[in-house]
């Protein structure tokens, strides 16, 4: 049975077992600190991931809008499991080199410097709660800032919610007035928890998921930022993604270390994947869908036309950036859960996995699905567009049913694909995938077929943020000469060759784009437009 979502485990990997041959065992202790759940786990000098310690965190919904965390539940988990990845390693004699840090981007906080207790909810990067006022600025900054961040004005703004924090809240301005405020995103907060409050800065891969990071000049973007009231004062040092953060403080870890490497998390999974070179890209597939691809040295800034595509730096290592690309759709994993455990069609993501691949596609079975549960982003932004399952006739059974959800999540896919593509000018040279939902065989056969590329999937996706990180931190300690090495020393993954040709691709393309295009803009009731 194919195995699409695998559990959260409090262990996972192998035994850190000793090398062939003997000798002293080296590793970087790393942290994956994601929206759902914090992960630590020792990476070896092989470039293999130990067990991961593993534990879950709470994610607040106060209103329709607004996303909340605790900051601190997010410290003492990452406390709690690098405790634990700690104590494993001692015991296997392993010396740990360094530590390194991925973590989901654009959640902010604000706290106290000298309590160090937050003072209000860390804002999450799904929070729309000031949505419609950032609506105000587009006309004004979007075209300036494409250019300058890579990015438009966006939904999300972790400075003006800061802003909105000082004007609102009398704790937070007192502390402002008093010199005692702080304000970061979750690497910085860790950072600074990690160190005893010794560091207090940010790095390239989180800064630009803020909204206001220069992309050419690694610095902040200081006219934006105060544009939307926010004091620079309280801005973290930016650094490089392996400038050296300082070393851990032994009376909150045990141990002294170097923190050698921080990163936003999906930017460490492409370096993990292989993203290494311009035209070499990655898939991951979870609740939603990430397409990344590196850029080379210079951005490929978004073009019109071509919606949800933002450029940002794949990481910084030292002074020089390799820049990337990327894409998401919300609706991958979360699709297949949704027909499962919401409206019951499915009994597990599994059961549609063995289902499509004994079905014929989409159109030939006349039934479609289009994924689009909380809106469309690429190629076309509609925040508007809905779900639809449609094509259903007397003859349809199950069967062609989860066919058609496979194909619509694999022609989603392509959108970010082609829009990637697009943006960067130039077709991918390297896919490779991971994630959990891309453990389905027949989804990354429909998949090769629609990108027309050969998939790798990788062996070991559920750690690929935590090694990702780990592996940049390990260069700049000197594991490693540099990340090709340790990257393409990993065992090699699964292939998933494509079996249509260029003809039939182009049509099945052709065919989804015109049934989106009268989905988002029917002339009356419509219907899927007919197969070829």
């Amino acid at each position: 049975m194919t195995q699409t979502f695998p559990g959260p485990e409090h262990t996972t990997g192998p035994h850190l077992a000793p090398p062939h041959g003997g000798g002293r065992r080296l590793g970087v202790l790393a942290v994956d600190e994601g929206t759902t759940g914090t992960r630590a786990g020792v990476v070896l000098d092989s470039g293999a991931a130990g067990p991961v310690r593993y534990r879950p965190i709470k994610v607040a919904r106060p209103d329709a809008h607004s996303v909340e965390q605790d900051p601190m539940e997010i410290w003492t988990a990452t406390l709690e499991v690098c405790r634990q990845a700690l104590a494993e390693a001692r015991a296997e004699g392993i010396e740990i080199r360094a530590l390194a840090l991925s973590t989901q981007r654009a959640t902010a906080m604000l706290w106290d410097r000298i309590t160090g207790r937050p003072l209000l909810p860390a804002v999450v990067w799904q929070d729309r709660r000031y949505a419609q006022e950032l609506l105000a600025f587009e006309a004004a900054w979007d075209q300036v800032l494409i250019g300058r961040t890579g990015r438009p004005v966006g939904s999300r703004a972790p400075f003006y919610w800061a802003a909105r924090q000082l004007a609102e809240h009398p704790a937070v301005r007192d502390a402002h007035r008093a010199g005692r405020l702080v304000f970061g995103t979750v690497d910085t907060w860790l950072i600074w928890q990690l160190t005893g409050g010794a560091v207090h800065a940010t790095t390239a891969t989180n800064a630009c998921s803020t909204g206001g990071y220069l992309l050419e000049r690694h610095a902040w973007d200081e006219e934006w930022i105060a544009h939307q009231g926010f004091p620079p004062e309280l801005l973290p040092r930016l650094c490089a993604d392996d400038a050296g953060f300082g070393t851990t403080d032994p009376a909150v870890l045990g141990v002294r270390v170097p923190i050698a490497a921080s990163m936003g998390d999906q930017h460490a999974a492409l370096i993990a994947l292989g993203g290494l070179a311009a035209g070499h890209g990655m898939c991951v597939y979870g609740t939603g869908a990430f397409v990344d691809v590196a850029t080379g040295h210079r951005p490929a800034l978004p073009r019109p036309g071509i919606s949800g595509v933002l450029a940002q730096p794949g990481w910084r290592q030292g002074t020089t950036t390799q820049y990337s690309l990327e894409a998401y759709s919300s609706t991958t994993g979360s699709a297949l859960r949704w027909l499962c455990d919401d409206l019951g069609f499915f009994t597990s993501p599994q059961e549609i996995g063995e289902l499509a691949g004994r079905a014929a596609g989409a159109p030939a079975s006349g039934a479609w699905f289009i994924p689009a549960l909380v809106g469309v982003r690429t190629p076309d932004w509609h925040p508007e567009a809905a779900a639809a399952l449609g094509g259903l006739t007397l003859a349809t059974g199950r069967a062609d049913v989860a066919r058609a959800v496979f194909d619509g999540i694999a022609h989603s896919v392509c959108d970010l694909i082609d829009g990637v593509a697009g943006t960067m000018g130039a077709p991918f040279r390297q896919l490779r995938v991971g994630g959990g939902v891309s453990g389905s065989d027949p989804l990354m056969r429909i998949q090769a077929d629609l990108i027309g590329l050969p998939l790798e999937r990788v062996t070991d996706s559920a750690t690929a943020s935590l090694r990702g990180t780990a592996y940049l931190a390990g260069v700049h300690e000197g594991l490693w000469s540099s990340l090709t090495e340790v990257v393409e020393a990993q065992p090699r993954g699964e292939i998933f060759e494509p079996a249509t040709g260029p003809d039939e691709r182009a049509e099945r393309r052709a065919w989804w784009r015109e049934l989106m295009a009268r989905h988002l803009h029917p002339p009356g009731r419509g219907a899927a437009p007919d197969g070829p």
